[in-house]
């Protein structure tokens, strides 16, 4: 039955009825039907309305074109089809980047950052949206998805790249299809299925810094019905910089995993597909480059004469380059390590109106990360910070798909139940706890009073050299469950109109556990210190080295207190979009689409809480393809609100005490507009060019900094301008062979800074560096691939001009008078050989 057979009363009486009521009734809407066609590559089912049939000469130039088949809507889809902004990072561009994870090519997709300086603590953010996050109590509004499938935690969302065929990263709220934390945009990551044919392939690159990458992959055919699928990559390199005092290398990889998926087609309308996925990591922390120059350092008088001690508070007029100076750690046990795994279990039935997919999947993590805080290897300003993680998760989501003349529509119901925990520690010792107390002092009465009682009292000296810990202790349990439903509506046959929604209710249990600090070789001094007589020493110093000075009952909570708490959400996140087809090639669309994230509890602040996230996006767009002048032109515009995002923000201490400055979930209200274009022309054979761009302005309506300041009308940080172009070229013939040679050029504006940037350390804080400027990068690439690409070898260079930055300034250690700052890689490049069998 046609579109035009309905009456519009009828077609105007379903819509009315939306997609939650799809739910329970989608099945009866489609079950005169006739079968849709399958996908190859997924197996789902394909839906393309107003596509006018392909012929091969269309289909080649759609896909040079990137009108590639997405998975975006839950559906398979021509992404020109698809009325939202998809960006298609394809497996040949990460080949030619070399990336090893998206962290590594994130600088080439506009309005995409992803921070992972430590790859078990990595950010996310798009289009301004994201914030920084780890461990309990914190999830991004930018969720990864591999396969469907929520990547939890941030500790488990940065993995390496494994047999992927493709990453699409959608732009805007996408919580109606995807979920609760993908408020801010998705990052789907979708891997190869196994195939009918055998296949074997395998990459080696060597490089520069010591770097040595191999892959390697097998498809076996095990009969008609059965296939498996198995690959392995190895990812090593020794770092590109070394501490000037130990010769430890850092900025290395250590890095393996494996995957296998097999495929059982049970039926010719039932396949089971079985995946399993293990990952390892063991490298050294992040470099931590130190700013205070040792020339400043003063020495403290008798008993303190050994110690040595910058000033307090650290003047930024005197940092040093670290673009340009020694790196000094002296983490004990530093390092960063994760365990990954995970299984999944897909099977999807065909039947005469539609389809129906199972998805049950199962990831666990363990991540340890404990590294420098302080930028320098001087025992009396010592602090490390260590976050150490468990999760385990499980997901299951049961999904009804099918289409009509009238309608395509997906309807499914999703459980999802995770256990967490996490040990936030901070490592200190006696000497810097001395000039934690030292410098408190300081602060109230100076230094000159200070270094005048420090000879009153001796029994100082007897406390130095000893470790001490302090941690807290967090446990969670999420919850939730969602049904969702999502209709296209053809109204005619240039005219749809899609309206979904998804119902969700998150369930949270959170504990907190502050134990008393850990310095038993200073406890055991403590019990044999005889009395000093020294009223001041008795009374002020002594109690400080006899409690909690990090975690304590002013700056997180009680000691030695188990407390638990719960709460829970419920959340309606709905869509409305409207597309129209000018011609097969040419479509415009207008959307209203809204996210959500769960609310939270505060992982260093006992009883903490954070309300849900809401975000309203309205957005406008057109997708075009010019078929004989060879060329795509997509542009999109968009407004947002946001209420209570969710970001990660130093907090300094309280007044008067001795803690260290903690990062706390802190949430604000922001809006913004910008646009979006992207250009992909083939002006003639085996040339190829592409052109990205993004504009936005991003500013707080209602937010009061960690530090106390009103930055209410001030920018968010989020640079205006961010930019990408790619050009690639093709010489056939050359020795029996084809000579393909790349480049990609990537820009990202200057931060726009406001007042409480320099505390947060992400602006201008020193004259004698700059940082929070624009950045650069420029990637090239020369191949040579024989017939049928059995076999090829290539030169390729990551940061061609060599552009190094300053990517922020830490302030923990502020209170020690101590500071150290983030910087990117320097240029690295490699040679590469490719197999087919």
């Amino acid at each position: 039955m046609s579109l035009r057979q309905h009456p519009l009363s009828i077609a105007l009486r379903r819509l009315l009825l939306g997609a939650g009521t799809l739910v329970l009734c989608g099945p009866s809407l489609a079950i005169a039907a006739d079968p849709a066609p399958q996908d190859a590559a997924t197996g789902s089912t394909a839906t393309t309305p107003n596509q006018a049939p392909d012929s091969k000469a269309k289909v080649a130039e759609a896909k040079l074109l990137g009108n590639v088949t997405v998975t975006a809507q839950s559906r398979s889809q021509e992404v020109q089809s698809v009325p939202i902004p998809v960006q298609i990072i394809t497996a040949k561009q990460v080949q030619t980047l070399a990336a090893t994870d998206i962290s590594k090519m994130d600088i080439f997709v506009p309005g995409l950052v992803v921070s992972a300086d430590q790859p078990t603590q990595p950010s996310y953010e798009l289009r301004g949206i994201g914030g920084s996050g780890f461990g309990a109590g914190t999830e991004s509004a930018v969720g990864v998805y591999v396969d469907g499938v929520y990547a939890a935690r941030t500790g488990g969302a940065l993995l390496a790249f494994n047999d992927i065929a493709r990453i699409e990263v959608l732009k805007g709220p996408q919580g109606t299809l995807f979920g609760r934390n993908s408020a801010g945009g998705a990052i789907s990551i979708v891997t190869n299925e196994p195939g009918d044919k055998f296949e074997a392939n395998a990459t080696l690159r060597y490089g520069n810094y010591g770097e040595r990458y191999g892959d390697a992959l097998v498809n076996i055919p095990l009969n008609q019905d059965m296939a498996l699928r198995v690959s392995v990559l190895d990812n090593q390199s020794d770092g590109w910089v070394k501490d000037a005092a130990t010769g430890k290398h850092y900025g290395g990889n250590d890095d393996w995993g494996t995957r296998a998926v097999y495929r059982w087609n049970i039926t010719p309308d039932t396949r089971v597909l079985l995946s399993w996925e293990h990952e390892q990591l063991k490298q050294a922390p992040h470099p931590a480059f130190g700013l205070v120059p040792l020339s400043s350092y003063t020495q403290l008088p008798a008993p303190l004469t050994g110690m040595t001690i910058p000033p307090y508070p650290a003047d930024p007029a005197t940092y040093v380059n670290p673009l340009h100076s020694p790196l000094y750690n002296d983490a004990v046990g530093g390092a960063e390590t994760r365990r990954f795994d995970g299984a999944t279990l897909t099977v999807d039935h065909t039947f005469s109106w539609g389809s129906f997919t199972s998805t049950t999947a199962w990831r666990n993590f363990d991540t340890f990360n404990l590294g420098d805080y302080d930028g320098t290897n001087n025992t009396n300003v010592y602090l490390d910070t260590a976050n150490i993680e468990h999760s385990n998760s499980w997901y299951q989501e049961f999904k009804l798909s099918g289409n009509t003349d009238l309608i395509d529509w997906v309807a499914g119901t999703s459980f999802y139940l995770e256990k967490s925990h996490q040990t936030s520690q901070v490592g200190v010792n006696t000497n810097s706890v001395t000039t934690l107390i030292l410098n408190n002092f300081a602060s109230q009465v100076g230094w000159p009073l200070v270094d005048s009682l420090i000879p009153t009292m001796p029994q100082l000296a007897s406390l130095l050299g000893n470790p001490w810990t302090e941690q807290v202790d967090n446990g969670q349990t999420i919850t939730s469950y969602a049904t969702y439903g999502d209709v296209i509506w053809h109204l005619t046959d240039k005219l749809n109109l899609t309206t979904g929604v998804r119902f969700t209710l998150d369930q949270k249990q959170y504990s907190w556990l502050i134990p008393p600090r850990y310095a038993p070789q200073l406890d055991a001094t403590l019990a044999t210190l005889p009395p000093s007589g020294n009223p001041l020493f008795d009374t002020l110093v002594l109690p400080e080295f006899e409690q909690n000075l990090i975690f304590t009952p002013d700056t997180a909570g009680p000691i030695g207190v188990l407390t638990q708490r719960s709460s829970n959400w419920r959340n309606v996140s709905p869509r409305v979009v409207l597309d129209y087809h000018f011609t097969p090639n040419v479509m415009a669309y207008g959307s209203v689409t809204r996210g959500y994230q769960a609310g939270g509890f505060n992982f260093q602040q006992v009883g903490g809480t954070y309300a849900p996230e809401h975000v309203t996006n309205y957005e406008g767009g057109v997708k075009t393809v010019f078929r004989d002048q060879h060329l795509l032109f997509n542009v999109t515009g968009y407004y947002y609100t946001y209420d209570n995002l969710q970001g990660l923000s130093l907090q300094p201490a309280p007044a008067g005490t001795n803690g260290v400055p903690q990062y706390v979930i802190t949430t604000s209200d922001q809006h913004a507009h910008g646009l979006e274009a992207e250009l992909q022309w083939i002006p003639f054979d085996h040339l190829q060019l592409g052109l990205n761009g993004a504009y936005i302005d991003s500013t707080y309506t209602h937010y009061i900094s960690t530090d106390g300041k009103n930055l209410a009308g001030q920018p968010t940080g989020t640079p205006f301008f961010s930019g990408a172009a790619n050009l690639s070229y093709t010489v056939p013939d050359v020795f029996n062979g084809s000579l393909v040679y790349n480049a990609a050029y990537g820009f990202r504006g200057k931060t726009r800074c406001n007042s409480a940037s320099g505390f947060q350390g992400t602006c201008q804080v020193s004259p004698n560096f700059p940082i929070g400027t624009a950045q650069q990068s420029v990637d090239m690439r020369l191949d040579w691939n024989a017939p049928g690409d059995q076999w090829g070898v290539g030169i390729f260079v990551s940061n061609l001009l060599d552009k190094r930055y300053v990517t922020g300034v830490d302030n923990t250690a502020a209170p020690l008078g101590s500071a150290y700052a983030n910087i990117t890689p320097p240029r690295t490049w490699g040679v590469e050989l490719r197999a087919k069998f």
